[in-house]
């Protein structure tokens, strides 16, 4: 882990600081309805989501960056893998290996509990700080969306 960068999970009461740095880097700092909260603070307990955060010196003590872990079993071959659902650094701390610090430690927690397979899916300009860090595109697969109207 890069000199000096803290990376440890977050416990379910403990949300509010990890939550707050993914609301301004996702939603322009407008906070998750409580019901999403709620939601996510379940998936915690429940075991099928991990929040890890990362503090560094520079940011003292307080959260450099947040990555979000779905931890799942796949149907085709029965087996645990993870999916790093967000990996976000506060601006301030950029360039200095929080982003590492917090891929390693998503590397060392899907270890510990057995899991061989992470994925992620990530914007063009996040690919190259992934490929960097030993991650390959699946050959033949692509990500396809589309939103529902509810």
């Amino acid at each position: 882990m890069p000199r000096g960068v803290e990376v440890e999970a977050v416990p379910a009461h403990d949300l509010a600081a990890p939550l707050a740095l993914l609301e301004e880097a996702l939603r322009e700092g407008d906070p998750l309805p409580p019901d999403a909260v709620a939601r996510v603070r379940a998936e915690v307990e429940e075991g099928r989501l991990e929040l890890l955060a990362a503090r560094s010196p520079l940011s003292g003590g307080t959260v450099a960056g947040v990555a979000a872990l779905a931890l799942r079993t796949s149907l085709s071959t029965g087996e645990r893998f993870a999916s790093i659902e967000e990996l976000h650094v506060a601006s301030l701390e950029r360039g200095r290996g929080v982003g590492s610090a917090l891929l390693e430690g998503v590397e060392e927690r899907c270890s510990e509990r057995g899991i061989s397979y992470v994925e992620v899916q990530a914007v063009e300009e996040a690919a190259g700080f992934y490929a960097r860090s030993g991650y390959e595109p699946e050959p033949g697969l692509g990500v396809l969306s589309r939103s529902l109207a509810l």
